[in-house]
């Protein structure tokens, strides 16, 4: 099984087969050999994960078999205590502007201890593997902080307000 790694977690990018067992998380921890997965959010955030899953995941890796990483969720694995803790993913593989969007959700009771920093950091890393991206994208809210500060820490720097989002971008070192 591909995964990628850093000092404290696991990210695994998931298949079409874990996709379609995602919602029964025992089910998907079986599968993945983990101890759970319980990924406790506000109804915000699991709505636009259910959406994202049905509309958006699951369909664009059974178009994309050969780059399912580029447009599927990866499971934020919390290492010391083999859990599922939340996902990280990005939109595709690098556009015309020779940019992919990312999205990052965790948790509750695993926010404010730098995971979600680590796991963007880590997946941005591997994204820029890719010879083609330039630069990684993300949008949050205007009064969405803790998000915010999760791009500050990785690296990413606001560059503009657009419809009541912040638009921030993380470009390739040259």
């Amino acid at each position: 099984m591909f995964y990628i790694q850093s000092e404290r977690l696991k990210l695994i990018p998931l298949n079409l087969h874990h996709l379609s067992i995602y919602q029964q998380s025992d089910a998907l921890a079986v599968e993945l050999g983990l101890a759970s997965v319980s990924i406790d959010m506000e109804p915000l955030f699991l709505n636009e994960f259910d959406d994202a899953l049905q509309n958006f995941w699951i369909p664009s890796v059974e178009k994309n078999p050969q780059h399912y990483q580029w447009f599927t969720n990866w499971l934020m694995v919390l290492k010391e205590e083999n859990v599922g803790i939340g996902g990280i993913g990005l939109t595709g593989l690098p556009n015309e502007n020779r940019e992919s969007e990312v999205g990052y959700g965790i948790g509750q009771q695993y926010r404010g201890k730098g995971y979600a920093t680590e796991a963007l950091v880590c997946i941005s890393h591997w994204a820029f593997m890719h010879p083609k991206l330039h630069t990684i994208v993300a949008h949050t809210p205007v009064d969405l902080f803790d998000s915010q500060r999760v791009l500050q820490k990785a690296g990413f720097q606001s560059v503009r307000a657009e419809n009541k989002l912040l638009r921030w971008e993380l470009k390739r070192n040259t």
